[in-house]
C-alpha cells in the first residue's frame, strides 16, 4: 500500500454513523484494531448484537504497513458489499481498521450499483468523523534539567513537537526531571540547535532508539 518510511494511517477511536437509503438503514461503524483476531471480535460482537439484521458486511486491512486484507458480503450479492467497503479503507490509505456495515433492508431492492453507492457510502461517512492517527518511525529523545528548569523546557518541547511533527513522550521525575519527545530523523539537528539557543548550550539533547509512533493528524 505505501511505500519507504512511511506507513498507512490509522484511527484514534471507533465511529459510527447511520444513512438511509430507500428505507433501508445502513449503520456504519468502524474501530481501530490490532490483528485480524481483533477484527474478528468485533465483527462477531456486532453480529451478536444486530442478530436482527439482515447483513452485518465486513471489511478489516490490518498489519503495519496495510498487507493483509479480507471483506465480507454476509449474504449481499457477491462484490457490492465488503469489495466497495474495502475499497474505502485502500483509498484513505489506513490500516489496523475493521468497518462493519448492518442492513436493515426497507423493502426496495436497490440493485448491485445501489448496493455499490450504499456501502462504500456508508464507511466513507463514518470516515468523515473519525480522528487519524499517522504512523512515523521516530526517534526517542530525551533531555535532562533541573526541577526549576522543567515548567520551561517542558513548554518549548510541547510547542516543538508542535510544529515538527513530533510527540510528547512520558516525563520521569527523579533527583532531576528527564522530558521525552519522539522526533523524526530530519528533525533531530533542529532540536539540537534549538534546545542549545534555548538554554545558552547547557542542555544537550540524547538520542535513543527507533519506534513507531501513532501521532495525531
Amino acid at each position: 500500500m505505501t511505500s519507504g518510511s512511511s506507513y498507512p494511517a490509522t484511527i484514534a477511536a471507533a465511529v459510527e454513523k447511520e444513512i438511509v437509503i430507500k428505507k433501508s438503514r445502513f449503520i456504519a461503524r468502524i474501530e481501530p484494531v490490532r490483528s485480524v483476531s481483533e477484527a474478528e471480535a468485533v465483527i462477531a460482537g456486532i453480529r451478536k448484537r444486530a442478530w436482527d439484521a439482515g447483513h452485518n458486511c465486513s471489511a478489516m486491512i490490518t498489519g503495519l504497513r496495510g498487507d493483509q486484507a479480507r471483506s465480507s458480503d454476509d449474504g449481499e450479492p457477491s462484490g457490492t458489499a465488503g469489495v466497495p467497503m474495502l475499497e474505502v479503507l485502500l483509498r484513505r490509505e489506513l490500516t489496523d481498521v475493521v468497518a462493519v456495515v448492518t442492513r436493515y433492508w426497507g423493502g426496495v431492492k436497490l440493485g448491485a450499483g445501489g448496493l455499490v453507492r450504499a456501502y462504500s457510502s456508508a464507511v466513507s461517512e463514518a470516515l468523515g468523523g473519525a480522528s487519524l492517527l499517522r504512523r512515523e518511525s521516530l526517534t526517542q529523545v530525551t533531555i535532562e534539567v533541573a526541577h526549576a528548569d522543567a515548567g520551561r523546557f517542558d513548554n518549548l518541547l510541547r510547542e516543538w513537537v508542535a510544529q515538527h511533527g513530533s510527540t510528547l513522550g512520558s516525563p520521569l521525575y527523579g533527583a532531576t526531571a528527564v522530558l521525552e519527545a519522539w522526533v523524526p530523523a530530519e528533525e533531530l539537528d533542529r532540536l539540537s540547535a534549538d534546545l542549545a539557543a534555548a538554554s545558552g548550550g547547557a542542555v544537550l539533547p540524547v538520542f535513543g532508539g527507533e519506534r513507531i509512533v501513532d501521532v495525531p493528524v
